[in-house]
């Protein structure tokens, strides 16, 4: 009887198959993308991973600035009275609110500094949680007549929501994003701007991040705290979870209500702003490493890669280091040169002297897209062997400089589209339709031993009462009614467990 096959050795420990949530966490540290902070509850973005969301935010901004947008800031802090006008919004975010109530510390007497009591102020201050409120009060002084309108604000920013239970880039107690805010004349301008920036966000996702979104609207239970409607982009990670990935949301006039956002109309009669809301955070970030990450490391799409190529020369002989430096200088001149997606091909040069087996294993595990070895042979021979991270065999190949640096745009735009096309086989083909309240039940019974089985999609007629005891039964909420997918000409509803 031959012993069994002894287990295939992976950079990442454990699993996808055996721990999946402990999996993520071991592959943002093995990319070097962030560190857990000494803050409860708080990270430190790495360079490695603040590139990937420096290049999410230059071409986010981009497209947003493109639909008639401008960026502002505004203040951190907000005053508590400002939540408590609108009262669903202050009984949604109450639970997850950081708030200041001094502005000054003295000593305790003992070595240690304690809050001045003689410094309590008036008024506590929230700590951004989200900024509906404060660009409210802003928005009623600067809207007066329908010519104001619409008012296309977006801002960068961070947020403080007091999160129990964290995860690197998923779920912290701050982060960063980018949260938009417009003031229009009618419902219908308000309701189109919506769905507007619903969309960027999906093509957003499919050319850049190459990760598949269903988008759709959330149920009342899910709704954002205030809002007339919620719309909302959802993933499937590797494990067949869902999460959602980016909002954006139809305020109707209640926040123009609450903070007298008030205009003078074309028939000179006053009325109240229509208003709206939308973002996307480094959610975005975790949501790509779940989507395309293997076990052994992160995989980055193309576009958001901080270096698209890594070229490792090899500097193994004293005789020939300076001949073959100067052919990989070369020919990261040549790279950069070519440009993809929209910039210059971003090339690293990595020079270091270590291993090649550690540095090839350490670009594998920051998932770099392509990697470029070039060694003495190939100084002389004018080829290079090169491998592509997110090819599952692993396999090098051969190729000569001039045709590796004629093909390169189009080598890294395939990547891209094998990424996205790969990540959609695997959410259709764990994507289940569902006929019955029985059915739907039995779906996701099996959860507990073998994990989730994916998404069910169902029509919402007849499965309305079902949310809460999908929710307690089984952890499983409606993530959207899906904008592109009905059942039988009726809305259908996507159910899954989530993050």
């Amino acid at each position: 009887m031959s012993a069994p096959s002894p287990k295939p050795a992976t950079a990442i420990s454990p699993t996808r198959a055996e721990n999946f949530p402990e999996w993520y966490q071991q592959v943002v540290r093995a990319a070097d993308m962030a560190d857990n902070s000494d803050v409860r509850g708080c990270m430190v973005i790495k360079p490695w991973g603040y590139g990937v969301w420096e290049l999410i935010q230059r071409e986010l901004d981009r497209q947003i600035k493109l639909t008639g947008h401008k960026n502002a800031y505004f203040p951190l802090f907000i005053p508590l009275n400002y939540f408590t006008r609108e009262a669903k919004h202050v009984e949604g975010f109450a639970k997850e609110c950081a708030v200041v109530t001094h502005h000054r510390l003295v000593s305790d007497g003992q070595g240690g500094l304690i809050p001045d009591p003689k410094s309590k102020l008036e008024e506590p201050l929230v700590v951004r949680p989200t900024s509906e409120t404060i660009i409210g009060a802003s928005f009623s002084k600067w809207v007066q007549s329908y010519r104001d309108l619409p008012l296309l604000i977006n801002q960068w920013a961070n947020v403080v929501r007091w999160e129990m239970r964290t995860r690197m880039f998923l779920r912290t107690s701050e982060f960063l994003w980018q949260e938009g805010h417009t003031a229009h004349e009618t419902s219908q301008e308000a309701v189109t701007e919506t769905m507007k920036m619903l969309e960027v966000y999906v093509d957003f996702a499919k050319e850049f991040l190459a990760v598949p979104m269903i988008h759709g609207s959330k149920t009342e239970s899910e709704r954002f705290a205030g809002a007339v409607e919620t719309y909302a982009i959802e993933a499937m990670s590797q494990d067949k979870k869902a999460i959602q990935a980016g909002t954006s949301h139809f305020l109707g006039q209640n926040f123009a209500k609450a903070n007298e956002i008030k205009f003078v109309g074309r028939d000179n009669k006053e009325a109240h702003a229509w208003t709206t809301s939308w973002g996307v955070s480094t959610r975005l970030i975790g949501t790509m490493i779940m989507v395309h990450s293997d076990d052994n490391g992160l995989i980055l799409p193309p576009p958001v890669a901080p270096a698209q190529i890594a070229i490792l020369p090899i500097l193994s002989k004293p005789e020939s280091r300076e001949s073959v430096l100067k052919a990989a200088q070369e020919l990261k001149h040549k790279l950069e040169s070519q440009s993809t997606f929209g910039s210059p091909i971003r090339v690293e040069l990595d020079t270091r002297d270590i291993g090649g087996g550690t540095k090839n294993w350490e670009w594998i595990k920051k998932g770099v897209p392509v990697r470029v070895e070039i060694g003495p042979r190939d100084v002389a021979s004018g080829n290079l062997v090169y491998s592509i991270r997110s090819d599952e065999t692993g396999a090098k190949s051969a190729s000569s400089q001039a045709d590796f640096v004629a093909n390169i745009s189009r080598t890294l735009v395939s990547i891209r589209d094998a990424m996205y096309a790969r990540a959609l086989k695997f959410q259709t083909d764990n994507t289940k339709e569902v006929s019955t309240p029985e059915e739907l039940e039995k779906f996701f019974a099996c959860a507990e031993k073998s994990g989730t089985p994916g998404f069910a999609i169902t029509p919402w007629e007849g499965f309305e009462g079902l949310e809460e005891k999908m929710r307690e039964k089984f952890g499983v909420t409606v993530r959207c009614h899906p904008l592109d997918k009905q059942i039988n000409g009726k809305q259908a509803a996507i159910w899954a467990q989530s993050y």
